[in-house]
């Protein structure tokens, strides 16, 4: 069944680098930082979805799903995600990419 959402739904993409090399510390890192940042975003009104997975390649994203632009820009005054997980995300060599989001033209 196809997933009803409002027209003003945007999809938040933040993603960053890392040697592969450090996947395992990073791996660790992303499911360590998930037991404060679950409650804080989840208490952000308009959340629709999240997930974060990091990859063997050397990459890392968290993908959310909000229900407008300005839902989804709570993030950036998140101090659990713009000071703790970002700073837990450096330490493990990780470095971000602009974070975008994208209104959504159509979904399944």
């Amino acid at each position: 069944m196809p997933l009803t959402l409002p027209a003003s739904a945007v999809v938040r993409v933040s993603r960053g680098d890392f040697d592969p090399a450090r996947f395992a510390e990073v791996e660790r890192m992303t499911r360590d930082t998930g037991a404060y940042l679950k409650p804080a975003i989840g208490s952000l009104p308009g959340l629709i979805g999240y997930f974060a997975g990091a990859s063997r390649s050397g990459s890392m994203v968290h993908v959310s799903l909000w229900e407008s632009d300005e839902r989804a820009r709570q993030m950036a005054n998140l101090k659990e995600m713009i000071v703790d997980a970002r700073g837990d995300a450096e330490k493990v060599g990780v470095s971000f990419i602009p974070i975008v989001n994208y209104p959504i033209a159509w979904s399944l």
